[in-house]
């Protein structure tokens, strides 16, 4: 066969997902590669029903066995029995909150977790924190600004387009497993649902569900659903061993609502202030995204005295509103009082926005404060965090990239409480 008549049979192939036969690896990456996108890099219609369909099955994974409620509890017995095992010995947590994070993501779109010694497991892992490390590069800025003359630069951003090819290597596997397996009626998981989709549009040409939009989507939820959510967490751990006394008064406040005899859930939050506050204010100190993700203008924009022509790149500086003095007086102080008013009630602010904002916020974010306040939580209600160097020495200095903020590795140790 030709090989353009082969790319045309493939596109339709690809987008129909005919069920009459089994395909190989080969023939699934050759699928893949011929229509579509995910959700992060799309636009219009396109960008619109692939991101209605994730925040659908993002918010009410109570389509498979179990909500994602208890998919993170389920993962933090997991991460609580994984921190007891340290014996009250200095460790660096980067792995361990990585690992636990991760797993309530592959929950929610490959079906079940991963022991955290399983090979693949660890492999995508640590693929997934070489792009964290590449991302922080000065190499990569260098790509945002200057992708075309960039492609033929060597260069450590190559490394980036290596990982992404093992990552669509990974999802097509399971994407075949999930077609061999597939129960119409029960769906398990996001890779589940996607093919019913397909199925149903199967007659629909323009469809947007198809392999190539299933695997980017897939690898997009992944990466953004691992490392964001695990890296903040790890800031706040160090924020918390730098003021012992707001770890105590996290402390507290877990005692009085939760106490030590049933695991922290989402209906605590409104009666903690306390701790939401805190959790806030770890997002807003950090800043894990200064700049946030490029965006393009959709029209002409006058803004002040300047024109932004239609198609321009721009930079939603998410820090000078994180860091506004007006709304958090002294912004380079963290201070949970920047959430919380005169009577100890959470406050809410619209200057808060980690998350960034408009149509294109991020589509993890409900997910991504559910898992912070649950692991958080239920970390502080099993231990107490004990430096390893007196708290006066911790530098919370962030390592500052263009693209990314990250914590300084340390070490801690966790004590029963």
């Amino acid at each position: 066969m030709e090989k353009g008549v082969w790319k045309r049979e493939a596109a339709s192939w690809a987008c129909s997902f005919s069920h009459h036969r089994e395909h190989t690896a080969a023939e699934y990456e050759e699928l893949a590669q011929t229509c579509g996108g995910g959700i992060v890099f799309s636009n219009g219609e396109q960008w619109k029903q692939l991101r209605r369909f994730a925040l659908t099955n993002l918010r009410n994974f109570g389509m498979g066995k179990k909500s994602i409620e208890e998919r993170i509890q389920e993962e933090t017995h997991f991460l609580v029995e994984r921190l007891r095992n340290t014996h009250g010995r200095p460790f660096d947590p980067t792995l361990f909150l990585t690992h636990a994070v991760s797993n309530v993501i592959c929950s929610i779109i490959f079906g079940d977790r991963f022991d955290y010694e399983d090979k693949k497991f660890v492999t995508l892992i640590s693929l997934v924190q070489e792009n964290d490390k590449l991302q922080r590069s000065p190499w990569t800025a260098l790509y945002v600004f200057f992708p075309t003359f960039m492609d033929y630069i060597p260069g450590p951003h190559q490394a980036l387009f290596k990982n992404a090819q093992e990552f669509r290597r990974f999802v097509l596997e399971r994407v075949k497993m999930h077609k061999e397996s597939l129960d119409p009626n029960c769906p398990q998981d996001f890779i589940d649902a996607f093919l019913i989709k397909m199925k149903e549009e199967h007659k629909n040409v323009q469809s947007e569900f198809n392999v190539e939009s299933l695997v980017r989507s897939t690898v997009e939820l992944f990466i953004a659903g691992t490392g964001t959510t695990s890296i903040t967490l790890k800031y706040g751990l160090l924020i918390l061993l730098k003021y012992p006394e707001i770890e105590e008064k996290v402390h507290e406040e877990i005692d009085r609502v939760i106490g030590q005899s049933r695991s922290p859930c989402m209906a605590d939050r409104s009666q903690m202030p306390y701790t939401d506050a805190v959790v806030h204010e770890i997002q807003r100190f950090f800043t894990f995204a200064p700049l946030g993700v490029p965006r393009a203008v959709t029209r002409d924009v006058h803004l002040k005295q300047y024109l932004i022509p239609k198609g321009t790149t721009i930079f939603p500086s998410l820090k000078s509103v994180l860091y506004d003095s007006r709304e958090f007086p002294n912004p380079e102080q963290f201070n949970p009082g920047h959430f919380l008013d005169e009577n100890g009630a959470f406050k809410k602010s619209d200057f808060f926005m980690p998350f960034s904002a408009g149509k294109r916020i991020c589509v993890g974010e409900g997910l991504a404060r559910m898992e912070l306040f649950l692991l958080l939580t239920t970390i502080l209600q099993n231990f107490t965090l004990k430096p390893v160097v007196d708290p006066k020495y911790i530098d919370i200095t962030p390592k500052s990239s263009f693209m990314s903020n990250a914590p300084k590795s340390y070490q801690l140790c966790v004590l029963p409480r």
